[in-house]
Order: C-alpha cells, then structure tokens, then sequence
C-alpha cells in the first residue's frame, strides 16, 4: 500500500464521492465550468479552452483517478483558463502591456533534484533580478497591495492543506510558499508537467508530442505575457525563470527570448531519478488512489532522457556564451565561491549584500526533513540509468566529478 495514500484523503473520497458531480460525463463538466468562466469573465480563448480540455479528458481516463481527483482536477486545470483569460483582458484593456520589454532572461532549468529550486532562489534574490512568485502566477494581474495580500494568503492556504491531509511529503520535497519564486511552468497552458502532476496520461502525452512549433512557441508566448503584466507599472528587473523541462523547449525559448541565457545544473541521472520519482508520486496522491510506483519508474525515465536529448542536441546550435553550466558538486561544496562565479557568468553583479544574505537563502526551510527514497521502489536500476543516459553522462564527465559525495544536500 502506498503511504502516500494517507487515510484522510481515503476517509473523505469515501464521503464525498457520491456528490462529486460530473465524472460520468467530463465533456459536459467541462463546457458547464468554462461556460461560468467565460461569463463572468466577459472574454473567451476557444482554442486554448478546447486544448486544455486535452488536459482534463486524459487526468479523467486514469484508471485510478478518485473523486476528489476528478474535482480537484477540473478546479486546476479551469484556474489555469481563469488566469489565461485574466492576463487577456488586461492586455485588451491596456496594449502598452505588450511594449514592456523582457530582457536578457534567464531559465534555470537542468534534471529535477540537481539544486534548480535553490539556484532560482539564490539568483531571484538579488535586488536586481526577480524571480515570479507562486501565488502572481495565479492570479497574474497588475499591481494591487490589498490584491496580492488577499490571494497570497488563499495561496498558502490552499498549499497547507494540500500538504497537512493530501500529500504531507510534499513539504519536506519541495516546499511551496506564496511569495517564494515559483517554476514558470504555472504561467504557462501546455508542457510535459501536466502528466507529472497528476497521473502518465498517455493521451495528453500523445497529443502534446504531436504539436509543432508554432504551438510551443505559443505556450511561451503566455509565459511572456504573463511577464509583461506584471512588469507593467513597476520597476523593471532582470527575470529569473525555473523550471527543469525548459531543458526540452531551449531553441523555441530562444526564439520567444532572443537574449535569454540558461542556468543549467548538473548532477549525476543515477542520484536523482529515485527523488524525482518519490516526488511525482507524492504529487500523484491527491489524484490518485496507491499510485503505480513503476509506472512513475518509467514515466520519469520517459520524460527525463527525452529532455536531456534535447537540450544535448540544442546546445550544439546555441551560443556558448548563452549556457552557464553549473555543477552540483561544486555548488554544494563552496557555494560562497561558486554562487558568485555564476553570477559573474550571468553578466550580473555580485554584492556585499548579496554575500550576507547567502546563508539565509541556501538555508533548509524550518520544520522541514531530509528527503529519503529509494529507486528501486520504481523499477529502475542504476545500471539501466546509466545506459539510458549515457550521452549525458559523456557531457557531465567533463566538468564535475560523478563520485564526489555532495558536502550538502541541497
């Protein structure tokens, strides 16, 4: 049995299954939310409501997908449509939004568990840069004190109980807080983080591979509106953007972001799978009932050599000058060196402010746990990890040590 499955979350989808409305006919639960949407927000996105009802049919046809699954699926995936509509209206409203200019961005992105969380807090920590934080990507609008008071706090409200009844783990694995810089993938409709969230949804996956590149540059194109709402009306600073599948979008990154540079982190495939495979099933729980652990074993490996490859292959085309490589090594064992040499790369300014408060940032949340898992929980093999990976690992060789002990978990 699955301990992510916690016994109240089975308690109450016991309880509340019978009036879960909507399961036995998802298209018809589906047009009835939107429908409420789209009038109470005077606007429509057929397309894109039509493209993420892709999303919601998939979550709908996993297998064991359980009622509050089904509600709090279709709550996310209609939020998402919300907030889309939401940055829309603002930019019919005022089209000088569309002239703010994003300049020289960076995407952190590299394997999850190789410190991207922690290089996107140590680089959005700089007075001069920012990173966009949770609960904005929410609630993307302009800028409002008694706003962003309100829908900060229903952020970390719903993140508590999210992780007190749903997915406890999810606090010691990743810790989500309103007003710490989140991975950009919140702003933006499609990507490969839908089926990490809530089950392998085979047909959504499909379908998103199926797309060309005018589509994935139009998930891009969110993202960067959504920047440019909530630049407006504020000082500008240089975005900080996270999120590890950026790995697999590099060159139509470049062409949304022309003077983008990457952050790539890197770690051994063979000490990270395990982890990020313990963090997908806990993300899974609130969705699912004893989620499959080899499942999660082999969409992991799925998704994450199909990244790696890809960025392999863009890095042959990209500007040197555009890819900063950091290895987790050497971040984890002189981050007081290290952090300030990726600034310096970065083309940004390290301060004696920036140093004071790097001890602060690199520090462990408070009542948080080391996170502790298992590969072969899921199937896999270091071995078999290894062969998978093997083009990367050739790269990786060449500038850190695979069997140096990190001096921290970060």
């Amino acid at each position: 049995m699955s301990t992510t499955t916690t016994r109240t979350s089975r308690v109450l989808n016991t309880l509340f299954g019978p009036v879960v409305r909507g399961r036995e006919d998802p298209a018809a639960a589906w047009e009835k939310a939107i429908a409420k949407v789209e009038e109470e927000a005077g606007i429509e996105d057929r397309k894109l409501a039509d493209g993420l009802y892709r999303v919601f049919e998939s979550i709908t046809e996993e297998p064991k997908l359980t009622p509050l699954g089904f509600f709090f699926a279709l709550n996310v995936v209609k939020d998402k449509y919300v907030n889309r509509l939401r940055v829309k209206a603002l930019l019919a409203e005022r089209p000088e939004i569309k002239d703010e200019k994003i300049v020289d961005p960076v995407f952190v992105l590299g394997l999850p568990r190789t410190a991207t969380t922690l290089t996107h807090k140590v680089l959005a920590a700089s007075p001069d840069h920012r990173g966009p934080r949770a609960w904005e990507m929410t609630y993307t609008g302009l800028e409002d004190p008694e706003v962003a008071k309100r829908e900060s706090k229903r952020f970390d409200q719903s993140i508590k109980l999210v992780t007190s009844v749903f997915a406890p783990g999810l606090k010691h694995i990743h810790p989500i807080s309103a007003n710490d810089p989140e991975e950009s993938l919140v702003l933006m409709p499609h990507g490969t983080f839908w089926p990490l969230f809530h089950g392998s949804m085979p047909s959504y996956r499909e379908w998103y591979a199926s797309r060309g590149e005018a589509e994935l540059i139009g998930d891009y194109e969110c993202l960067k509106e959504g920047l440019q709402v909530l630049q407006y009306g504020r000082e500008p600073k240089r975005w900080v953007l996270k999120y590890p599948a950026h790995l697999n979008d590099m060159p139509v990154i470049k062409k949304v972001f022309p003077d983008a540079t990457f952050v790539w982190t890197h770690r051994d495939p063979a000490t990270v799978v395990g982890s990020a495979c313990s963090l997908v099933e806990t993300l899974w729980a609130p969705y699912q009932i004893d989620p499959d652990p080899r499942e999660i074993g082999r969409l992991i490996m799925d998704s994450m050599v199909t990244w790696v490859d890809n960025a392999l292959e863009a890095r042959l085309s990209l500007p040197p000058s555009s890819i900063v490589d950091v290895p987790y090594h050497a971040l984890s064992h002189d981050p007081h060196t290290e952090v300030p040499r990726l600034y310096s790369a970065i083309g940004a300014t390290w301060t004696e402010s920036d140093a004071a408060q790097l001890g602060k940032v690199l520090a462990r949340p408070s009542g948080t746990r080391p996170h502790t898992y298992d590969m072969a929980r899921y199937g896999l093999e270091k071995a078999y990890v290894e062969e998978a990976f093997a083009p990367y690992l050739r790269l990786l060789n060449s500038f850190d040590r695979l069997d140096a002990a990190p001096t921290a978990d970060l």
